[in-house]
């Protein structure tokens, strides 16, 4: 009979596990030491929270191990949505920014809130071309992978390492000249997490993550291109501004 797969990982060495800890009698806990290299299996067990974001913001490994494959957070579909509204929300101030109503009575502003609308479904459109460029890449190499390709732990740990964009509503907030640098430092912090979340997952070396965070990044850059110029070349009756 096949063993079944265990459902931990060692944060130290990426071997598999079967548990964290024994728990003994009153209340006492030992923590469970890895067979290959004799560490802890998950030092971040006995952690307070704020460490491990503290570790994880610093994308070190083990904090990504720890909160992938030994933590049951489900919170990928409601951190992806809420990291949409946020971007959206970033590029609809900046088109209100550029374009003010002189008339108060101007019933076009009656129908700005429609520009929102479009700036979530353009962020959601790139967000998914980017994903499908780095699944599609990863799909492409899989033969030299040293394991097996999981396409929805990669998605999940794609969209848990992208909390970076939360960083987009401070830096609209607290608006200054350094703006746009701010918002290609949150973009390359965010890249760089979802390079070592595919690094965690594939156990790959750390150019081939770079290298798909890269395709990824250049299929994004081309369809925010692509509609930018539809968006030009359509009549303005068409548009919501």
């Amino acid at each position: 009979m096949a063993r079944a797969q265990a459902p931990y990982r060692c944060v130290e060495c990426n071997s598999e596990a079967y548990e964290l800890h024994r728990d003994y009698s009153n209340g006492i806990l030992k923590i469970t030491i890895c067979d290959s290299c004799q560490k802890p299996v998950d030092k971040y067990i006995e952690y307070d929270p704020v460490i491990i974001l503290i570790d994880a913001i610093l994308c070190k490994i083990q904090a990504f191990r720890h909160i992938i494959f030994n933590t049951k957070i489900n919170i990928h579909g409601k951190l992806c949505v809420f990291c949409l509204l946020c971007e959206a929300y970033l590029r609809w101030s900046q088109l209100q920014g550029s374009e003010q109503s002189t008339d108060p009575a101007d019933i076009i502003r009656y129908t700005k809130e429609w520009d929102f609308y479009g700036m979530f479904g353009l962020a959601a459109l790139e967000l998914g071309v980017y994903l499908g460029g780095v699944l599609a890449f990863l799909w492409l190499v899989r033969g030299f992978l040293q394991s097996g390709l999981e396409l929805p732990m990669l998605l999940k740990a794609l969209l848990l390492s992208s909390y970076g964009k939360l960083l987009l509503i401070p830096a609209v907030i607290w608006e200054h000249d350094y703006s746009p640098l701010c918002f290609s430092l949150i973009k390359l912090f965010v890249l760089t997490s979802n390079s070592q979340a595919i690094r965690v997952i594939l156990h790959c070396s750390r150019r081939l993550s770079l290298l798909a965070v890269f395709v990824g990044f250049l299929f994004e850059t081309c369809a925010a291109v692509a509609c930018q110029r539809l968006q030009s070349s359509m009549p303005d009756f068409l548009l919501f501004q």
